[in-house]
């Protein structure tokens, strides 16, 4: 089934003139791969978030739609803590274990700060 992250990363493609071969070679993947992800067999690795954005130089509105996109099609999140301080660690399960309780005001309060840390 074609997921959201899917579509975006097919009419991405398409819309650069790339076949599969081509944006896989760029993301050093097979095209087997690439094109699981793209049918939505395959979990997209949370590297490529960054990595296609600088590769596509995506601007403000194509990346809060991929952004969008990939939150839609995951269930799950994996983080990589490696080098990051234990107190840090420690921050990011809290607020992962805690982000169901969150009413809507206290999400944009932290959505708001995101965003500001981004800019």
């Amino acid at each position: 089934m074609l997921t959201r992250v899917g579509r975006f990363l097919r009419k991405l493609r398409i819309d650069n003139g790339e076949i599969l071969k081509d944006m896989a070679d760029k993301l050093n993947v097979t095209v087997s791969f690439l094109s699981a992800v793209e049918n939505g067999k395959k979990r997209m690795p949370s590297v490529w978030n960054s990595r296609i954005c600088d590769l596509y130089h995506l601007d403000d509105n194509q990346r809060t739609e991929f952004t969008t996109a990939i939150a839609e099609t995951e269930n799950s999140v994996e983080m990589d803590f490696d080098g990051v301080a234990v107190g840090n660690r420690e921050l990011a399960v809290s607020f992962a274990r805690k982000f169901a309780d969150f009413d809507e005001k206290q999400l944009d309060t932290i959505r708001r700060l995101l965003e500001e840390g981004t800019n």
